[in-house]
């Protein structure tokens, strides 16, 4: 069953701006994600409009929880895939959403992601 929807769309040249900042690259994002977007501006884009659409699949926004608190990595295939945690987690949790599915799609100048929040009985 589906319990959440969420979608953003983000300019890719100013999260590259954005991440030549190194606080924002810390606030933002895990080790993980810092080593597998490795100064792709097209990625870290993907990778936060991800976060901003899980964050409205809850139907909160970033209240609670950081963005870090949802991590965005790819598969073997190039896949994403999100891992959560802390509050984010907990949020999932307690709305019983077992599985996030996602969609990252690019244009030269966007980055756009898709995300459902999946109960699974």
């Amino acid at each position: 069953m589906i319990v959440g929807i969420g979608v953003d769309l983000v300019e890719i040249n100013r999260i590259g701006k954005a991440c030549e900042k190194e606080g924002f690259l810390n606030k933002c994002y895990t080790e993980d994600e810092v080593r597998l977007i490795d100064n792709n501006w097209q990625k870290a884009a993907g990778n936060f409009a991800v976060k901003e659409a899980v964050a409205k699949m809850f139907g909160t926004g970033f209240r609670g929880f950081s963005p870090k608190d949802i991590e965005v990595l790819r598969d073997s295939l190039g896949k994403p895939y999100v891992n959560l945690y802390g509050k984010a987690a907990q949020m999932a949790k307690d709305r019983q959403i077992s599985y996030i599915h996602v969609s990252i799609t690019n244009t030269k100048d966007y980055a756009n992601a898709f995300v459902v929040g999946e109960k699974i009985d």
